[in-house]
């Protein structure tokens, strides 16, 4: 479409591969007939992965002499073209549970360019549909990205000298993508500029603002104004990464209002000796001691929730109260110990003002210093053994003793991340965390894999995490989520079972301590796979979520 279209570009890219011993063929319909582009793709090859999308053409005038033909050709050609071709393949992707993306904006769209106000508005509209996209194509395992390449190209090959067309390749912008659009990345929703040889990952920043109207008065301009420095300070910054990230802050500013009628500035540059202290103060309290009886049937109920089965006949020990060896998995004691944090006990920390509904669980971690009986009554102590100011958030750490009588059964650190709650001129590092330790640079001595049942949150539930989010689908929608996610403790709980299964033969005597950090979300019905290594009597693993082409 444009000047400079033809056959010639193509046919040497086809020629060019098919040199090297691969498979190509040409297209030559405009991104117009999207349909058409796809077409060509299916008949040869009987299905599309890939659309790379980097159609494109240049009208540069400045914003007051750009004509209304110049505009449309530009938006023609990089808006809705992209739109198109992406639309024709969505459909076969989604059947197929796999697609690729990539979507080409340019750094003009990205800050601004003189006399392009066509380009940079058409550039960075794809940003926005290829966020969108990654947002709807995750659940089909559909990933979206988007480049901001810098590269020599028939776009600019009368524009930029030989010795920096040289220079800036496209060559060097190739690896990127075509590590962009591998089965194995997971990348989804990301933005990267490239070129010669350098990439770089753009994100969002956003400051931590001001509140600037009272509940009981108007909101003025002079109040803007005032609060203007504080409005623009980036410091200790948020990086919101989806739309509720956007909607939270504002809801949390309304909860502020409704709650204290007050101007309440950034949370960092009004900081007081009074608010530092109180969270200080926090550190150290004990919640009220609380006892945890569980029977057969609920060690039953939490060991078929991470997944044991009649499958594997070593389960049996955990599923069946008649088996001689009849055992309780040793991660049911975080279910002991999770009613410090599942029964409203963070509320009444003092110095703490702690909104349940931005609380999210980050680390955990486990140490048993003896098998959990099959059955019992365990009396538990909480205390919060640290807060830490991460800016965008606080993180607590909270440790819970289970005792059966006298003796310390089992200890837990669960680390709690407190969304918004941060920015009091607290300390950034704690002594007292447990800290995760680095995988191996190698390849895993051992992956176990297993295919969670759509049931699988429903069925976790029934110990004891009765959080919607799990089991509704409008409030996963609400929170985020195409529809209810996983347990992170569930798939904490696969993960052990896997490693106690490879490398202790199920003997839960040999089960010391576990620690896991909470990543990505995972949805019933996927596939979990579990990497491990050995390295003396220290077992490093990861849980990933794949995908069913990586199954197949």
């Amino acid at each position: 479409m444009g000047v400079g279209k033809g056959s010639l570009a193509a046919d040497k890219v086809v020629e060019e591969i098919r040199r090297k011993g691969g498979r190509a063929v040409a297209n030559y319909d405009s991104v117009d007939a999207g349909e058409k582009v796809v077409k060509t793709a299916l008949d040869a090859f009987g299905r599309i992965d890939v659309v790379i999308k980097n159609a494109g053409i240049l009208r540069d005038r400045s914003f007051g002499r750009i004509s209304d033909e110049d505009w449309d050709i530009i938006q023609r050609v990089h808006l809705r073209g992209s739109s198109l071709v992406t639309r024709a393949a969505w459909d076969h992707m989604k059947k197929q549970k796999f697609g690729r993306i990539i979507m080409t904006s340019s750094a003009s769209g990205i800050y601004g360019n003189f006399g392009q106000a066509n380009y940079c508005a058409a550039k960075l509209d794809l940003l926005g549909l290829s966020n969108c996209l990654a947002v709807e194509g995750e659940k089909s395992n559909i990933h979206c990205n988007t480049i901001a390449p810098t590269a020599g190209s028939r776009l600019t090959q009368n524009i930029l000298p030989d010795d920096l067309l040289e220079a800036l390749k496209p060559d060097y912008v190739a690896p990127l993508v075509l590590w962009l659009c591998h089965e194995s990345c997971e990348e989804n929703g990301g933005l990267f500029e490239v070129g010669a040889g350098w990439i770089g990952k753009l994100r969002w920043e956003r400051t931590l603002g001001a509140i600037v109207r009272q509940r009981t008065q108007p909101l003025t301009p002079e109040a803007v104004k005032a609060n203007w420095t504080k409005i623009c300070d980036f410091d200790n910054a948020t990086k919101p990464q989806r739309i509720q990230d956007s909607i939270g802050g504002i809801i949390e500013a309304l909860n502020k209002i409704d709650s204290d009628g007050g101007v309440s500035a950034n949370h960092t540059s009004n900081v007081t000796s009074t608010a530092t202290s109180g969270f200080a103060g926090a550190i150290g309290h004990k919640l009220p001691p609380f006892s945890s009886s569980y029977t057969e049937l609920d060690t039953i109920m939490y060991a078929l929730g991470v997944g044991a089965s009649i499958k594997e006949p070593k389960d049996l020990k955990f599923i069946y109260e008649g088996s001689s060896d009849f055992s309780c998995l040793p991660t049911f004691g975080v279910i002991l110990a999770q009613k410090s944090i599942m029964g409203g006990g963070l509320a009444e920390i003092p110095g703490l003002s702690v909104n349940l509904a931005k609380v999210l669980h980050g680390e955990q971690y486990l140490e048993l210093y003896k098998p959990l009986p099959r059955a019992g009554k365990l009396k538990c102590e909480a205390i919060v053994a640290d807060v830490l100011d991460k800016g965008s958030g606080l993180i607590m750490f909270m440790d819970v003793y289970s005792y059966s009588g006298e003796e310390l059964i089992c200890y837990n650190q669960f680390s709690i991340f407190v969304v918004g709650a941060g920015g009091f001129g607290g300390k950034r590092t704690s002594d007292k965390a447990k800290v995760a330790v680095a995988i191996p640079n190698r390849p895993p001595d051992a992956v176990l894999t297993d295919t969670t049942s759509l049931n699988q949150a429903a069925l976790y539930r029934l110990s004891g995490d009765w959080n919607p989010l799990h089991i509704d689908p409008d409030f996963a929608n609400l929170a985020g989520f195409d529809k209810p996610i996983l347990h992170g403790l569930c798939t904490f709980g696969f993960s052990a079972r896997h490693v106690l299964q490879q490398f202790a033969d199920n003997d839960v005597s040999r089960f010391k301590a576990i620690k896991v950090r909470f990543a990505k979300p995972v949805y019933p019905g996927q596939t979990l796979q579990t990497e491990m290594w050995k390295e003396g009597n220290r077992i490093h693993f990861q849980t990933k979520r794949f995908s069913k082409k990586q199954e197949d």
